[in-house]
């Protein structure tokens, strides 16, 4: 791990309601890797992303991008921390009425002062990054799934931001789409230097482009280090999680009374 990491969280606790979802969590993403943030489903793991982002702000602890408390930020200092950050939301999420060229040239025209005929390189450079130049002129509803995710990377690099988080860049991807998606969150952080925080389920195509891999489980980090050490960890949740076995520590019932409580069949002979 990285002495000065890009993004670090100190005894978090967070919660919705009388939910609690973090607690006391503290990790480090390192400068320049690419991390993978996993677990079962609701673990936490978008909750940490939007608190990196300052949408959502920490009950307890602290949350540091650059060594600045998100937390503690001004609206202008968040909204300026924002733009050296790119989020690659889950499904793409572009904007629908807007073509493939006008969706990467959103955060461009919303945070610079740039000349339509710069922006105009900057997106096809982008674009080109991602292997869709050609389909700059094309909207949201004719391209396939595979391509709207790799606009929606156009878009998130857009602004040449320091950190990069995707939350299940994977889901819904075919084979071939889904190993593109891979490859090119892996080569993009490598070029470009970026630092890569990546919430993904995808355990085989996660492992293979992570350096570092953080595993939550009730509201804490259950297993953490290089992909190998995580996939051989001991621990009966993270083994079930890495091996996707039904039971385990995470059952496959939801806790609920008996079922001859359930079905009035309580007391009957």
């Amino acid at each position: 791990m990285a002495l000065d990491p890009l993004v670090e969280l100190r005894d978090v606790t967070f919660g919705y309601g009388d939910r609690p979802i973090l607690d006391g969590l503290s990790l480090a993403v390192p400068r320049g890797k690419v991390t993978a943030l996993m677990g079962a489903s609701g673990g936490g793991k978008t909750t940490v992303l939007r608190l990196i982002g300052g949408q959502q702000r920490a009950q307890a602890g602290e949350v540091l991008f650059d060594g600045q408390d998100v937390g503690r930020m001004s609206p202008q200092a968040l909204y300026a921390m924002r733009r050296r950050m790119g989020m690659l939301f889950q499904f793409g999420a572009l904007f629908t009425d807007l073509n493939v060229f006008d969706n990467v040239a959103f955060p461009l025209r919303e945070h610079t002062r740039l000349s339509e005929a710069l922006i105009r390189d900057i997106v096809l450079m982008k674009l080109d990054a991602v292997g869709l130049r050609g389909a700059r002129d094309l909207m949201p509803s004719e391209i396939s799934g595979g391509m709207s995710r790799r606009v929606a990377l156009a878009r998130a690099i857009a602004l040449d931001p320091e950190l990069v988080m995707y939350d299940e860049p994977f889901a819904g991807l075919d084979p071939i789409s889904l190993g593109t998606a891979a490859r090119l969150i892996r080569r993009l952080n490598d070029a470009m230097g970026l630092t890569s925080l990546v919430v993904s389920h995808d355990l085989d195509e996660t492992f293979a482009i992570a350096d570092h891999v953080v595993v939550l489980a009730n509201g804490r980090i259950a297993a953490q280090g290089t992909p190998e050490a995580v996939r051989h960890s001991t621990d009966p949740l993270v083994h079930q999680f890495v091996h996707a076995e039904p039971e385990g520590p995470v059952h496959f019932h939801y806790p609920a009374a008996s079922a001859a409580d359930d079905y009035g069949l309580g007391g009957r002979p």
